[in-house]
């Protein structure tokens, strides 16, 4: 027989799925919304958003805040994600292009390969810093990028997250309908965290 304490457990991680499952969605179709192009940058920004909430324990319905988040960041998202989004995938090109050149092309392949490992940590602060603070447009990329260079452990930590994602995907693609919106949940959670934990040490030492 299932205990109360395990029942409740069940309940809240089918919850969490959902939850997961309704943050894909609703990136998926405002991006679509957007013309793709244009609504990726305040898709992204806004499930951040809405993330942030979630994980702050705010009660709202999904959809309606959503939307109204994509209104206010369809600017502001296709400043931060576009060019992020634009090094990746160029990164990407080019690992895979020197992956074809074989051993001649192994030096520049692993140089990409880890400006594509930081540029991904470095995003994984980025996105939910730009969800959390208010700075100027400009600002999150270098800040984002102090993060993650202060912080080795927590970006492993992000980093080796992001990779069982990946691997999860790849080994079943039917799991891509949660985990957009896991991976943005779960990212904005932890980094909360690392960042509640760097405004503490700050204080402490009277530097905020």
């Amino acid at each position: 027989m299932t205990s109360p304490a395990w029942s409740v457990r069940l309940y809240e991680a089918a919850d969490e799925v959902f939850w997961a499952f309704q943050l894909s969605l609703c990136w998926l179709v405002f991006t679509l919304i957007g013309g793709v192009v244009l609504g990726a940058g305040p898709a992204t920004l806004a499930a951040y958003a809405v993330a942030r909430r979630h994980a702050r324990n705010e009660s709202f319905q999904i959809w309606p805040a959503f939307a109204a988040q994509f209104r206010r960041e369809f600017g502001r998202g296709s400043l931060v994600v576009l060019p992020l989004a634009g090094a990746v995938l160029l990164l990407l090109t080019n690992y895979f292009y020197f992956a074809t050149m074989g051993p001649a092309g192994a030096t520049a392949r692993a140089i990409t390969g880890v400006a594509l490992v930081a540029l991904l940590v470095v995003t994984a602060y980025l996105l939910p810093m730009a969800a959390h603070y208010d700075l100027r447009t400009f600002a999150y990329l270098p800040k984002a990028s102090l993060f993650a260079l202060t912080r080795p452990a927590a970006s492993a930590l992000l980093l080796l997250l992001l990779a069982a994602f990946v691997y999860a995907v790849q080994a079943y693609p039917f799991l891509a309908v949660v985990a957009i919106g896991g991976w943005i949940q779960l990212d904005t959670w932890l980094c909360l965290r690392f960042f509640a934990e760097n405004e503490a040490r700050l204080q402490s030492k009277g530097l905020s």
